[in-house]
């Protein structure tokens, strides 16, 4: 006997929840454009007449397209060593950070950790009280950080902002998964990598992507703590770029007569900039499915 399944009648929506719609797209679309035309004024500035981008004639659409900029730009002293510094330091202080973070935040979910609460409270205490730039930079000098790649990692391992996130969302798996292992005689660091952080992804990835564009973005510990160019890193270059462009300018070209690739001191800050903010941007897309995600289970315990 067939079981004939009854239709659920559409709902017809009424003028006020379509003019609800209609008001919430046209807002939805006129963020969207706000957040995302700098970046395209960015991109279409950097391959456009260099002379007209200077004098801010460049709106909506690429005039003379040209991609001379980003080839003189490659011209820049030391940018190639600043690019591998950089992507060394994004790749290892990423790693690094998730992995100490999250092995710091998995012990304070143990129950039998001893001064679990004391150092728990000590830990959240530093996100609200520091040493101060002096005492931090005498700290990292005796430690014989200074004008050394470790600056870069060893400073960063720990974010206690992350640790809670993680720990949070430890705090969420059911007990009997681990409970289960330590019967069969599994340890601490067994538990931890094939149990907890395989299941841990979404706020892996978040943590990994906020340590990522921290480390891709930071030029201030370049600026304090490091004077050996072959440590410098990108964002430090284009720091000193943007205080010296004139000069940057006059290096990169010699052109006497002004034409439409002829580098400007608008066109070097851009294109740099571009050149720095891209790879970063592109990350995104492959981590977004994870962000709200990693975030809800960080934040809402239970």
């Amino acid at each position: 006997m067939k079981t004939i399944g009854l239709q659920q009648p559409k709902k017809n929506m009424s003028r006020e929840d379509i003019g609800y719609n209609i008001i919430f797209g046209i807002l939805f679309v006129l963020l969207s454009f706000i957040c995302a035309y700098p970046f395209y004024y960015l991109l279409i500035c950097t391959i456009s007449n260099n002379q007209m981008v200077e004098v801010g004639a460049i709106t909506f659409y690429p005039v003379g397209i040209h991609f001379d900029n980003y080839k003189k730009i490659l011209e820049v002293e030391n940018l190639g060593n600043s690019v591998l510094v950089t992507l060394a330091r994004t790749f290892f202080g990423t790693a690094m950070s998730v992995l100490v973070t999250a092995y710091t935040a998995y012990f304070f979910t143990r129950q039998e950790m001893w001064g679990k609460k004391f150092w728990y409270r000590f830990c959240v205490a530093t996100m609200y009280f520091s040493a101060g730039m002096i005492p931090i930079y005498l700290n990292n000098r005796m430690l014989h950080l200074v004008n050394t790649f470790w600056i870069y990692i060893i400073p960063g391992m720990i974010s206690v902002y992350n640790m809670v996130l993680i720990k949070t969302s430890m705090e969420s798996m059911p007990p009997d998964l681990e409970e289960s292992a330590y019967l069969d005689g599994a340890g601490y660091l067994t538990r931890f990598f094939r149990i907890v952080l395989p299941l841990q992804k979404p706020i892996l990835a978040t943590v990994a992507l906020f340590a990522a564009v921290g480390h891709w973005n930071d030029f201030f510990t370049t600026k304090l703590y490091v004077t050996n160019p072959k440590l410098y890193t990108m964002q430090f270059l284009l720091y000193e770029l943007l205080n010296q462009v004139q000069a940057q300018a006059a290096q990169i070209t010699n052109d006497t007569q002004p034409s439409a690739s002829a580098a400007t001191p608008t066109s070097i800050r851009l294109t740099l900039t571009a050149f720095v903010i891209l790879p970063i941007i592109l990350v995104y897309p492959f981590v977004q499915k994870y962000f709200t995600k990693g975030i809800m289970m960080g934040a809402v315990k239970g």
